[in-house]
């Protein structure tokens, strides 16, 4: 049930604002002054506010301006006699969700409430998956490898240093990359993905950079590349190994000069993106075979990150372990299991050439397969089930 809460020194109001909202099967509560207002919304949570502006002892602006500092996510609905535009406008820049004039009219202020609860609601549902993704994108472990490349994020995430992260497929690149964007000054701002090795080379600038209408033979509309997209942000070119070489000229070219060009445009156009890039190729051993421009790789690489595989960390297994249980059990909404210490063993004897992608897929398939606890004799029977028809 929502609560509400409602501050009005005058008693009769109160007593009709809880009528009526208690018919509709709201919680109420209910304070005469902005004093008491504040200590109840300090105490308890509520879904909304409805507050008077002409107060003894705090009118509803100061309560307003203090409730903001500690609780910006409370939908307040300001009701006022002495109303008008200036006032109105003030509350909602001051954080309000909205302003109604008495007297009231009780139609508007039900719509009103109802917007102000899908609000909260939404607010509510942004911050658990927020926390999700969060969960699902954590650091996990304590090795020196790892312990380093957390310090090297922390030390290179405010500043705008082109990064080139390296390591095989599965080892985490794109992690890095992401929580380079996350510490980053642009965290506000979009991080914009472009796989290189999923775009076919004849698309890959139009996808970059964007084109214009009719620019080629499907090119029906004008549209914005990644560049553009990502302009205020970041812009993750992974598997940068596989980008032709005359895409690779037209990055080098923005890189350069914070401009890009539509591809069948003439006008060239500012962008403000901070690029990293991940491959799991030796670019060395491409510009060597003339596969990719040293000049780019320059450009690129101000900062290296090189990912470990997670059989050059097989100290991290136990964690990495305990936390994929912990996520994917939440995600089927199953009761946790638990490893035996044969089991971890087990896990740490693997071969993992899929890395750390490979290793959640395997504990999702034991979670999925096995009892309550999982054994070293589950490990064995289906971390590499294929093992028993060769």
């Amino acid at each position: 049930m929502a609560k509400i809460l409602i501050i009005d020194d005058e008693k009769s109001i109160r007593k009709t604002l809880r009528e009526i909202l208690e018919y509709e099967k709201y919680y109420v509560d209910e304070a005469p002054d902005g004093i008491e207002g504040l200590a109840l919304i300090k105490k308890e949570k509520y879904d909304i506010v409805l507050c008077d502006i002409k107060m003894p002892k705090m009118d509803g602006i100061e309560l307003l301006e203090k409730v903001m500092e500690f609780s910006a996510d409370t939908s307040l609905v300001m009701i006022s006699g002495h109303g008008n535009i200036e006032t109105a406008v003030e509350a909602v820049k001051k954080g309000a969700f909205d302003f109604i004039a008495k007297p009231l009219d009780l139609n508007r202020l039900l719509v009103t409430i109802r917007n102000a609860m899908d609000k909260s609601t939404l607010v509510t549902e942004t911050k658990a998956l927020k926390k999700k993704i969060n969960k699902t994108f954590e650091m996990i472990g304590e090795s020196k490898a790892i312990i380093q490349i957390q310090e090297m994020i922390e030390r290179v995430a405010p500043t705008d240093a082109r990064v080139l992260i390296t390591g095989g497929n599965g080892s985490g690149k794109e992690l890095v990359a992401r929580w380079l964007h996350e510490k980053s000054n642009r965290a506000s701002a979009s991080l914009i993905e472009v796989n290189c090795a999923a775009i076919p080379s004849e698309l890959i600038e139009s996808e970059l950079f964007g084109h214009e209408k009719g620019a080629f033979t499907s090119a029906i509309n004008q549209r914005k590349g990644k560049f553009e997209q990502a302009d205020g942000g970041t812009l993750f070119l992974d598997e940068i190994g596989d980008m032709s070489l005359s895409a690779q000229a037209k990055v080098l070219r923005a890189l350069q000069e914070n401009k890009i060009t539509r591809v069948g445009g003439e006008k060239e156009l500012k962008v403000n993106v901070r690029v990293i890039a991940a491959t799991n190729k030796d670019l060395q051993k491409e510009i060597a075979n003339g596969n990719f421009r040293e000049d780019l790789y320059h450009r690129l690489s101000v900062i290296l990150i090189h990912v470990p595989s997670l059989n050059e960390r097989k100290e991290d297994v136990p964690l990495l372990a305990e936390h994929f249980l912990k996520l994917i059990s939440e995600d089927y909404g199953m009761p946790p299991k638990v490893f035996t210490q044969d089991a971890i063993k087990e896990l740490q004897k693997n071969n993992w050439t899929g890395n750390v992608r490979e290793f959640r897929n395997v504990i999702e398939r034991l979670i999925l397969l096995c009892d309550k606890q999982i054994t070293d004799k589950d490990v064995i029977a289906y971390a590499r089930p294929l093992n028993k028809s060769l």
